[in-house]
């Protein structure tokens, strides 16, 4: 069964890595083709109740610390420079608050400390970037099923939409992701404020950035300032559930 898994994961990663190459490069005709682009959009829910069926409620793989890398590679947004995350970051990010909000019946608005003295998981796990490379950290944090609770859902609930502090696109816009509340609840989702026992570096996402060990890097949103429950995600930014979800990758993402 473990030679399946990581033969799919290869298989799967490897679609995506050349699906998002040809979009981005803009070299292949077909990208160009309006019902190529369709049919490979009608080809995503598919492909996404597959996975979901084969992985099942099953959790992603934990490691021993004697596997944990010493340096986590970063990628992607390493260092923002907009304002809000500057004017945080010059303040040791002691004026950091998380909002949870959306349809939930509570909204929360927590500090850091508030968020370090909730229940905690801590957990070894694989990071498997879109790019083809992986590496090993150790997290802590806040599981999202936790905050959701306290937040309380309220009817029509059905994504979390994480929405973060950098501009990786340079043009004033921001970071987003979003899931389904069935990965929201995953045991191994969390808002991690720890990696390796020592404080989130900024170049890995810091204060918080989420992880969600059954999907591809570029779902583990960095730098989140607020949690939204929403009822769809189609009239947020480009519609299609993340940063680069609108650039035509994989809104599931699943390995």
């Amino acid at each position: 069964m473990a030679e399946v898994l990581v033969a799919r994961r290869r298989l799967l990663r490897g679609l995506a890595a050349g699906a998002g190459a040809a979009v981005l490069s803009g070299c292949d005709a077909l990208s160009r083709k309006p019902r190529f682009v369709s049919a490979l959009a009608l080809a995503e829910p598919l492909s996404m109740r597959v996975q979901r069926a084969l992985s099942g409620d099953r959790l992603a793989a934990e490691f021993p610390e004697s596997m944990v890398s010493p340096l986590f590679r970063p990628n992607g947004s390493i260092d923002p420079r907009t304002p809000e995350y500057l004017a945080l970051k010059a303040q040791g990010f002691a004026g950091y608050r998380l909002r949870v909000d959306g349809l939930v019946r509570r909204p929360l608005e927590l500090s850091l400390e508030a968020l370090r003295a909730m229940p905690q998981r801590t957990q070894v796990t694989r990071h498997d970037c879109v790019e083809g490379w992986s590496v090993i950290g150790k997290w802590q944090g806040v599981p999202l099923a936790h905050l959701l609770d306290l937040a309380g859902l309220r009817p029509g609930a059905r994504y979390v939409v994480f929405h973060c502090f950098d501009d990786l696109a340079g043009d004033g816009s921001r970071y987003y992701e979003s899931i389904d509340l069935e990965d929201a609840y995953h045991p191994q989702t969390i808002a991690a404020h720890r990696l390796n026992d020592a404080p989130l570096p900024v170049a890995n996402g810091a204060p918080l950035r989420m992880r969600i060990e059954r999907k591809l890097g570029y779902k583990h949103a960095k730098y989140v300032h607020a949690i939204l429950v929403v009822d769809g995600y189609a009239g947020i930014h480009g519609g299609r559930g993340g940063f680069w979800e609108d650039r035509k990758y994989d809104w599931y993402a699943g390995i």
